[in-house]
C-alpha cells in the first residue's frame, strides 16, 4: 500500500508540474493579451486541480495556499477584477512557490519548514490586496411585467437573472401539517423574493372546495447566491407531494457550461456529471432516470439528456456541453491508455542492455561468418536485422522534443527584461526537434548561461536601438534542427554585436594574447569562451563575472558537441551548438589503421575513395602537400598515421591506402586509412581521463571479437585540418 501511495505522489508531483508549466505559460500569454477568457480559465483549472488533487492527499498546506489564488482568479473570471501586470505578477510568483510547496509536502511527508509557510503568508497578503478593491455593485430595478412571462405550454420563465421557482403544492400538504406560508418565508432567508405569483387555477368551484386540501401553485423569481441543490432542499418535507420546477438564472448557464468545462476529467455518466456540476440535483436526475425507464418499456428510447430538457430542468446548451465534455474525457482517456510513463532509471537500464545486446550480436555474427556455415549466417543475419530494429526503438523511447526546453525561457527572458529595463521579444522555432532525454538534461544550463548573456550583454536598452535605427523592442530567437546526424541549437540575437577591439584590449590586458598577434574573426569570436574574460563594463546580478561562458564551451564539448560564434557589431549575435542526437549508440563505419581499428559516425561519412585515385597537390617545394582534388574541390587530408604519431615501422608492406572524406558543421576533410572495414553499429563507451589530452578521439566502443576501437572526433579532426589551412594561408 505504501509503494502504490508513493507512486501516487510521484504521479501527481509530475501532473502538477505540466499544470504549473501550462499556467505560467497562459499568464505570460496573458501580458499581451489580457483579455483572453481561454488563458483564464486555463490558469483557474491548473489551480484547481492541483487544489482538488492535493486534498486528496491531505497536503492542507498546499490546499489552503492555492485556494487564495484560485479566489482571484475566479473573480477574474467574473470580470470583478480586471487582470494586470502586478496580479501576473503574483500569480506567476504563486506558482513558483505552489512547485515549491508540492516538492516539499511530497519529499518531507507533509511537514513544512517555516520559511515555507512565511513565504506562504506574504503571498497570500499579496493575492488578497488584489481582492480587496471596491467594487461597484449595480442593481436593475426590474418591473412587475417583465418578471414573468406565461408560455403556451404553461411554463414560466424568468425574463430577469434571477432563479425561477415553479412551484404547485400537492392537494394533501395541508393535512400533513404543512403550512404553503413557511416555505415562502424560508426562501427569503436564503435570498430576496422578486416577484411572486399565485396560481389560483386549480382552484375547483365553491360547492366541489375539501377547505382540508391544498389547490394553490407559485411562481416565483428569487435573488439568491445559493445553489440549486440548496434551493431545493427547502421543500425538502414536500418534495413526493408537489411538483417542483427550478429554472436557473439566465446569465447562470454560461456558468454552468465553465463549471462543466472545468470538471476533473473522469469517465462518469451524463446524469452524474450534471449532478456534479450542480446544474442539476439527485432528485431531479432520479426522476428523469425513473421516466426514462417507463419510457424504454413502452418502447420509447429517448436519452438522459433528451429527457431532461423536455422536463424544462435543464437547457439545451448546458446538455450539450456536458455531453461534449463527456466525448473529450473518453477520447483522452482513450489516448492515455496507450501511454506508459515510465522511471528514468529503467529507461537508461534498457538502453545499456541493448548496447551490450548489440555488442553480443556483433560477437555472434563474427562467430557465424568465420564458421563458413550458409544456414548458421542466414540466422545470424536475421538476429542482427532484429537488434537493429531493437536499439532504433529503444533509443527512440528516449527521444524528447526540445520545446519544453526552450520555453522554459519564457519566463526568464520575461523577468530579465523587466529588470534591466528592456523591451524583449522571444521567437522559438523547431520545438518538434527531437533529441536524446540525457542530453536535453545536460544541455539546461548552457542554453540558460547564453540566453541571459545575450539578454544582458547583446540587447540594448530602447533608447540605443531607436538611436541605432532599430525597432525599441529587440528580439531573441530560438531555433533548433536536425543537420547530419547532428541537432543544431541557435541562439540568435539582433543585438550591438561583439566589439572585436574591445575583445582584442581585454585580452591583451589579461595577456591571453601577445602584442601584434594577429587573429582571425573566428579567433577574436572565441576570446569570450576563454575562463575569466569578461567585456562587461559592471557586474550585475545577470552576468559580468567573466564566470559562465568557458564552463558553457567546456559542457558542451564533454557531450561531444561544438559551438561556434558568429557576430556583425551593429547587427546581432549568433551562438550555434551541435550536439549528437544520442549518446548511447550509433551507426557507424569502421576503418583501420596497422593493426588497429577506429570508429568513423557514419552519419558523418560522405564517400570512400583510393588513395591511388586522388589528385594530389604539391607545394611549391614539389613535397606532396596535406590538400588533395576530389572532383574539382579541394579539401584538407588527415593522415591517421601522423596524427596519432605511429611511429615508423621497417619492412612495413605497402597497402592499398583509401580515403573517408567526412564532414561537420559544413566543412570537409579527408581521412587517410589503411583499411575500409565496413559498417557497425556502435556502442559508446567513455574514455579515462589518460585519453583526455588526445585530440580526435571522442570515445570507444567494443568490437564483435572482443577488441577496443576508438571512436574518432571527426569534429576535432576537421577542425585541425580547417586551422592547419588557415595558418598556411597566413
Amino acid at each position: 500500500m505504501s509503494n502504490d501511495l508513493d507512486a501516487a505522489k510521484q504521479g501527481f508531483l509530475v501532473e502538477s508540474e505540466e499544470l504549473l508549466t501550462a499556467m505560467e505559460d497562459a499568464l505570460l500569454h496573458l501580458e499581451t493579451s489580457p483579455d483572453d477568457m481561454e488563458a483564464i480559465n486555463a490558469v483557474f483549472r491548473a489551480a484547481h486541480t492541483i487544489k482538488g488533487t492535493s486534498g486528496i492527499f491531505g497536503f492542507d498546506d498546499v490546499v489552503s495556499f492555492t485556494h487564495v489564488a484560485e479566489s482571484l482568479l475566479d473573480k477574474i473570471r467574473d470580470n470583478e477584477i480586471s487582470i494586470d501586470k502586478k496580479i501576473i505578477e503574483a500569480l506567476l510568483k504563486s506558482g513558483d512557490h505552489i512547485s515549491d510547496l508540492v516538492n516539499e509536502v511530497i519529499a518531507k511527508d507533509n511537514v513544512l519548514s517555516p520559511d515555507f509557510l512565511l513565504t506562504s503568508d506574504e503571498l497570500i497578503v499579496q493575492l488578497n490586496s488584489f481582492m480587496h478593491t471596491p467594487l461597484t455593485e449595480v442593481v436593475s430595478a426590474v418591473s412587475s411585467e417583465s418578471v414573468i412571462e406565461t408560455l403556451a405550454n404553461e411554463e414560466v420563465i424568468s425574463s430577469t437573472n434571477n432563479w425561477h421557482i415553479s412551484l404547485r403544492f400537492g392537494v394533501d400538504v395541508l393535512k400533513q401539517g404543512m403550512d404553503p406560508k413557511s416555505f415562502i418565508k424560508y426562501l427569503q432567508q436564503i435570498g430576496s423574493i422578486i416577484s411572486l405569483s399565485v396560481l389560483p387555477d386549480k382552484i375547483p368551484s365553491l360547492e366541489d372546495i375539501d377547505p382540508e386540501a391544498c389547490y394553490l401553485g407559485f411562481e416565483i423569481d428569487l435573488q439568491s447566491d445559493s445553489n440549486k441543490e440548496e434551493i431545493e432542499s427547502v421543500f425538502e418535507f414536500v418534495q413526493e407531494d408537489c411538483d417542483i420546477r427550478i429554472v436557473p438564472p439566465h446569465s447562470a448557464i454560461s456558468s454552468y457550461i465553465e463549471l462543466i468545462q472545468e470538471l476533473p476529467e473522469e469517465d462518469e455518466l451524463l446524469g452524474e456529471l450534471l449532478v456534479k456540476s450542480q446544474v442539476l440535483t439527485h432528485k431531479e436526475l432520479n426522476n428523469a432516470l425513473s421516466k426514462q425507464q417507463l419510457n424504454s418499456s413502452a418502447g420509447d428510447g429517448k436519452s438522459i439528456g433528451e429527457i431532461l430538457v423536455d422536463q424544462g430542468v435543464v437547457a439545451q446548451e448546458v446538455v450539450g456541453a456536458a455531453v461534449e465534455k463527456q466525448q473529450k474525457v473518453r477520447t483522452k482517456k482513450s489516448a492515455e491508455s496507450r501511454i506508459v510513463r515510465v522511471n528514468s532509471d529503467k529507461l537508461d537500464e534498457l538502453i545499456n542492455m541493448v548496447g551490450e545486446l548489440v555488442i553480443a550480436s556483433a560477437s555472434a555474427s563474427l562467430l557465424a561468418n568465420k564458421s563458413n556455415h550458409t544456414e548458421l549466417e542466414e540466422a545470424s543475419g536475421i538476429v542482427d536485422d532484429l537488434v537493429d530494429s531493437i536499439r532504433n526503438n529503444a533509443l527512440s523511447l528516449r527521444m524528447v522534443p526540445i520545446g519544453e526546453t526552450f520555453h522554459r525561457f519564457q519566463r526568464v527572458v520575461r523577468d530579465v527584461s523587466g529588470q534591466l529595463e528592456k523591451s524583449i521579444e522571444l521567437v522559438i522555432t523547431g520545438a518538434e526537434t527531437e533529441l536524446d532525454k540525457m542530453v536535453v538534461e545536460k544541455i539546461g544550463d548552457p542554453l540558460m548561461h547564453l540566453v541571459r548573456n545575450s539578454l544582458d550583454h547583446g540587447l540594448e536598452i530602447p533608447e540605443q536601438r531607436i538611436a541605432a535605427g532599430k525597432e525599441p523592442q529587440g528580439k531573441i530567437h530560438l531555433n533548433a534542427y536536425h543537420d547530419s546526424g547532428s541537432i543544431v541549437i541557435e541562439i540568435i540575437d539582433d543585438g550591438k554585436g561583439l566589439n572585436k577591439k574591445q575583445l582584442l584590449t581585454k585580452a591583451l590586458e589579461k595577456n591571453i594574447i601577445e602584442e601584434g598577434q594577429v587573429l582571425s574573426d573566428d579567433e577574436i569570436n572565441q576570446l569570450i569562451f576563454h575562463p575569466g574574460f569578461s567585456t562587461a563594463d559592471s557586474v550585475s546580478n545577470i552576468s559580468g563575472r567573466g564566470v559562465g561562458m568557458d564552463v558553457v564551451k567546456r559542457n558542451i564539448l564533454s557531450l561531444r558537441g561544438s559551438i561556434e560564434l558568429e557576430s556583425e557589431e551593429g547587427a546581432g549575435t549568433v551562438v550555434r551548438i551541435r550536439l549528437p542526437l544520442t549518446l548511447a549508440i550509433i551507426d557507424g563505419f569502421q576503418v583501420g589503421v596497422r593493426d588497429d581499428s577506429y570508429v568513423v559516425p557514419l552519419d558523418m561519412v560522405i564517400e570512400c575513395v583510393e588513395y591511388a585515385d586522388i589528385d594530389k597537390i604539391t607545394g611549391n617545394n614539389g613535397r606532396e602537400s596535406n590538400y588533395f582534388n576530389l572532383r574539382g574541390e579541394v579539401l584538407p587530408l588527415v593522415k591517421l598515421k601522423d596524427h596519432f604519431n605511429y611511429l615508423p615501422v621497417e619492412n612495413e608492406q605497402n597497402t592499398r591506402a583509401n580515403i573517408v572524406v567526412v564532414h561537420y558543421a559544413g566543412r570537409k576533410a579527408g581521412l587517410v586509412v589503411d583499411q575500409l572495414m565496413g559498417e557497425f553499429q556502435t556502442v559508446i563507451k567513455p574514455l579515462g581521463k589518460l585519453f583526455s589530452e588526445i585530440r580526435g578521439i571522442g570515445g570507444s566502443t567494443i568490437l564483435g571479437s572482443g577488441d577496443v576501437a576508438l571512436i574518432l572526433d571527426v569534429q576535432q579532426l576537421v577542425q585541425d585540418a580547417a586551422d592547419h589551412e588557415l595558418k598556411q594561408v597566413s
